[in-house]
């Protein structure tokens, strides 16, 4: 059933609406809730709800709970191909909780986690930008590690990722759905204004094992993969200190040692090697740069790091 979640006016007669897929079978109460497109340049989320709302819908006799599927957030954003909200210079996850008395996107938002609040569990998706590409992956704060972690190794994601509670800002969605005892995990995967189709299926049998694991689904479901989990920041970030076009020589998901020569730094003006590419550490490249036009200090890559508590920097060897 399709309901609306809040609505404001907007110049023109024309109306800002929030929109919900609810899919409902059985007497359980378990609720799920999948969020996509707090921001309108990533689309990733796009196919993922449309494939797990097309299965429940042809399989509902094997659900027993409340699946809801928010598409959409920031509708204008996503029919602007704008990041942020137009108009308003704003990004949506830069406002939440929100507040009834507010503003009208503080408004919308507030009413949003007031939809959203009480459910089990919510997987909140997002992209990458179009500069990066992102192995699927779940980002999570240290403090609701202990809660999160057992539930995201449940999502077929290749990694998690936990970062220090100072990287999860506040106003973001998960987080104050968090805050509420709402269980709330945020996928990161793909790259901007594109859809991955294998991150989506990906994705999306390990949303059915984990309605399976919630007692709401008696489908079938596949195998899933077991995730590295990723504590105390054992990243190794690799940036470019040159500008060109970044050429990369090792695929993304490859496993480098230190030293690894992963990509050069082109000008394409004298047709030199402006800066060799090394990996900073030994580990898997999870991030690779997309988008090949850099300045220094540009991220090339980042590197899940064989070496616990290890956050290491490093440019290109300047030639």
């Amino acid at each position: 059933m399709i309901k609306t979640v809040t609505q404001a006016a907007l110049a023109v007669n024309e109306k800002l609406i929030i929109r919900k897929n609810s899919i409902k079978h059985g007497s359980s109460s378990k609720r799920l809730c999948i969020v996509t497109g707090i921001h309108g340049d990533e689309l990733e989320g796009q196919y993922f709800a449309y494939l797990l709302g097309k299965h429940i819908n042809e399989h509902l006799d094997c659900l027993d709970g409340t699946v809801e599927i928010y598409p959409a957030l920031n509708p204008m954003g996503i029919d602007s191909i704008t990041r942020g909200i137009p108009l308003f210079d704003l990004d949506m996850n830069r406002i939440f909780p929100g507040t009834k008395d507010g503003t009208m996107m503080e408004t919308v938002c507030s009413a949003i986690i007031d939809d959203i609040a009480g459910a089990d569990i919510c997987i909140d998706v997002h992209s990458s930008n179009i500069y990066l590409r992102e192995l699927p992956q779940i980002r999570i704060s240290v403090p609701t590690a202990e809660t999160l972690v057992p539930y995201a190794k449940m999502l077929n994601i290749d990694f998690i990722w936990v970062h220090e509670s100072a990287t999860v800002l506040e106003s973001t969605l998960a987080h104050s759905l968090n805050m509420r005892g709402t269980k709330t995990l945020v996928v990161e995967m793909g790259v901007g204004m594109r859809i991955t189709k294998e991150y989506c299926f990906q994705l999306f049998e390990g949303a059915l094992n984990l309605m399976k694991n919630m007692g709401m689904w008696s489908g079938e479901t596949k195998p899933v993969r077991e995730p590295i989990v990723s504590m105390n920041g054992a990243v190794g970030f690799v940036n470019s200190n040159a500008a060109g076009i970044f050429v990369p020589t090792a695929n993304f998901g490859d496993c480098v040692k230190k030293g690894d020569h992963i990509g050069d730094v082109l000008n394409p003006l004298t047709s030199r090697v402006e800066a060799e590419i090394t990996a900073v550490c030994d580990g898997m490249i999870f991030t690779l740069r997309e988008y090949p036009i850099v300045y220094g200090g540009s991220l090339l890559a980042r590197i899940l790091s064989d070496t616990p508590d290890e956050v290491i920097k490093k440019g290109g060897d300047q030639q």
